[in-house]
């Protein structure tokens, strides 16, 4: 009786170890089956974004595939490395879009990305804001996400000077963007982050556009 029992344990064992096999083969084909095409359909999206934040007649390179990696978590929100776009037009600097983290949002980090460009030094004109990721509460937090609201508009062509860094917060502390109604935690660090973000970007300017092409790799996989 106990030989039976043992044989029968045995079989199963097998029986489920093989199907454990089968299963992590057929689940690894399908990773590698469709691996490109959710790489392609990540990189559409991404330059759907970028090209929706920067003016795309204003340059002519593929700015999702050029980009400097900088690690700023002061400024960035973020003491993982991220990126900055950055577009060009015959060479020359036009705008960048920067990826940075609002770290203090109501329910954690809110990931986004900031278009922007200088027509002067010390002047930065916002070409467009979008949040990539969040956790904030659905139908108050939530508004910063466009597919919800337009609120996250507001930022296009808003000008930025140091002398009137004051007025990058929202009404509810003396600025001029919109809080939601019971709900200022959120607009208050996306806001505070794309401020952050261009402070980083008018210190760095120089920096950005010699660093090394850390997308290229990208590029060539295509």
């Amino acid at each position: 009786m106990t030989q039976t029992i043992q044989n029968n344990m045995l079989k199963n064992g097998l029986v489920l170890a093989v199907f454990a096999v089968v299963t992590t083969g057929l689940i690894a084909l399908t990773y590698f089956g469709t691996k490109d095409q959710i790489e392609r359909q990540q990189q559409l999206k991404l330059q759907s974004i970028l090209h929706a934040i920067v003016d795309e007649s204003s340059f002519d390179n593929e700015i999702q595939f050029d980009c400097a990696i900088v690690t700023e978590p002061d400024l960035l929100g973020n003491k993982a490395p991220q990126k900055v776009y950055r577009a060009t037009k015959q060479g020359e600097a036009i705008a960048v879009a920067i990826e940075t983290t609002a770290p203090d949002g109501y329910s954690g980090k809110i990931h986004l990305v900031v278009g922007m460009y200088s027509p002067a030094p010390d002047n930065v004109v916002v070409s467009g804001v979008r949040v990539l990721q969040h956790k904030e509460t659905p139908g108050l937090g939530d508004k910063i996400e466009l597919r919800i609201s337009d609120w996250v508009l507001d930022f296009e062509q808003q000008k930025y000077h140091p002398d009137i860094s004051d007025m990058w917060t929202v009404k509810k502390d003396g600025g001029k963007f919109d809080q939601f109604t019971g709900a200022t935690i959120t607009p208050r660090a996306v806001v505070k982050a794309v401020r952050k973000s261009i402070e980083y970007y008018l210190a760095n300017q120089q920096s950005i556009f010699t660093a090394d092409n850390a997308c290229q790799l990208d590029s060539a996989n295509q």
